[in-house]
């Protein structure tokens, strides 16, 4: 039981997204969960509104399915098999985000800073944060778990290009942008 209550080291979890990948090649399906979004909206009827939601949503039953597990998953993980899981996060870090004010870091799991206070400024950053993630995400043509997992699996270069977009995002986030916001 110890084994799974801890953090599964990059041999466990690699393979076993491997595998995955594996057999939704070889059973013709593409990975991502933001086309969920895409396949709820039809569901429910938005084909009649707009032609982009307009499609044979129950093709793609066997996604939702795997987002309703994941979902499962996390939650039965969360609740009970992790005993408050913290990520480890180098010292450097820390002090870095305790200077910005996040006196959480390296102590929760999310910083309480942004998650627990509900003030204007972290609301209008959580909803401008959602706005450019749903953007993003259509306009890439996918999230980064359908590019870098399921569109470099299938070796294609758009993939390639959207995960190298990601990369350069994240880094001008990080080093640019979130000290100027916090």
């Amino acid at each position: 039981m110890e084994f799974i209550l801890q953090p599964w080291p990059w041999y466990i979890g690699g393979p076993i997204i491997a595998i995955v990948m594996l057999l939704l090649i070889y059973f013709g399906k593409s990975f991502g969960f933001s086309s969920n979004f895409r396949t709820i909206c039809s569901a429910l009827g938005g084909g009649k509104s707009c032609d982009f939601f307009s499609f044979d949503w129950k093709a793609q039953k066997w996604n939702l399915l795997f987002l309703v597990g994941a979902v499962i998953g996390g939650f039965v993980s969360v609740h009970f098999l992790s005993d408050n899981q913290i990520p480890e996060i180098s010292d450097a870090t820390i002090a870095k985000l305790n200077a910005m004010g996040f006196e959480s870091a390296g102590k929760v799991y999310s910083p309480t800073e942004i998650f627990e206070t509900m003030s204007v400024k972290n609301i209008a950053l959580l909803f401008v944060g959602g706005l450019l993630i749903g953007f993003g995400t259509r306009y890439a043509g996918g999230c980064t778990s359908g590019h870098a997992i399921s569109g470099l699996s299938d070796l294609q270069l758009p993939s390639l290009i959207a995960v190298i977009g990601f990369f350069i995002g994240g880094l001008l986030m990080v080093h640019v942008l979130f000290p100027l916001i916090f």
